[in-house]
């Protein structure tokens, strides 16, 4: 099973954004038509057969009879008939939300993925700044190489940005790197692993998470500015030790 491209949605803010993949683009286009995000549910996951599955890609939504009774969850697309037992892990649940492609909105769906690895995997990289999880990506790395600083007074590079933490939070910053990991429109933004060959691998200091409204695409050499936040927790032991959000990307 491919490595989980959807989820765990825990939108606060659901803004618009615009996608070139069906499904993403089903995320309500304004806060006033935001899903909103709900506790999540247990840990250990929602387990039962499959009674219906719906394919929405990138995703597939599953009707599961649940010893708590039958639920809708939405796990990243694959191949699945009724009948086959199933656990959805680390659930989250979104209410009313709008699947545009199958033209239907859901009271509730939880959010999750259908294998244990990868949102275990998604749990421990979540502290060093990696996306949530069924935002990991299994396509081939990106080869980064060394890229030109960006210029101005708030031109940082990846390691500088990590280097300078304490005193960049709440800060613009502008950052220019190639695009190693990219999922539009999950928590209503647009997520970016940015690199530009400064920092360690090994700690992590090479890559930072960028989020923003503005589209791009793996591989692609763009300048980002945004605002430096620090220690960012979305909930459910998804936390950031830095990310740079609300950014304008530029390509170049």
């Amino acid at each position: 099973m491919r490595r989980a491209r959807s989820l765990l949605f825990l939108a606060t803010v659901v803004v618009g954004c615009y996608s070139k993949t069906p499904e993403a683009a089903n995320i309500p286009l304004s806060q006033s038509s935001a899903a909103a995000a709900a506790p999540a549910a247990p840990t250990d996951g929602l387990t039962g057969p499959v009674l219906e599955h719906l394919a929405a890609p990138p995703y597939v939504y599953l009707r599961v009879k649940t010893s708590k009774g039958e639920v809708w969850a939405a796990v990243p697309e694959t191949k699945i008939e009724n009948g086959t037992k199933v656990t959805v892990f680390n659930p989250m649940l979104m209410t009313k939300f709008e699947s545009k492609s199958l033209k239907r909105t859901f009271d509730e769906v939880y959010f999750g993925t259908l294998t244990a690895a990868d949102a275990a995997a998604a749990s421990t990289a979540g502290a060093a700044g990696t996306a949530p999880a069924g935002m990991q990506q299994s396509t081939p790395p990106v080869n980064v190489g060394k890229v030109e600083k960006a210029s101005g007074a708030d031109a940082r590079t990846v390691a500088e940005v990590w280097a300078q933490k304490a005193s960049l939070v709440g800060k613009a910053v502008t950052i220019r790197g190639v695009v190693v990991k990219y999922n539009d429109a999950v928590m209503g933004k647009n997520w970016i692993h940015l690199q530009d060959g400064s920092g360690d691998a090994k700690l992590g200091t090479n890559d930072i998470t960028v989020t923003s409204l503005d589209a791009t695409a793996k591989g692609a050499t763009i300048t980002i500015t945004g605002t430096v936040r620090a220690d960012k927790d979305f909930g459910s032991g998804y936390s950031y030790a830095i990310i740079v959000e609300d950014a304008k990307v530029v390509k170049k």
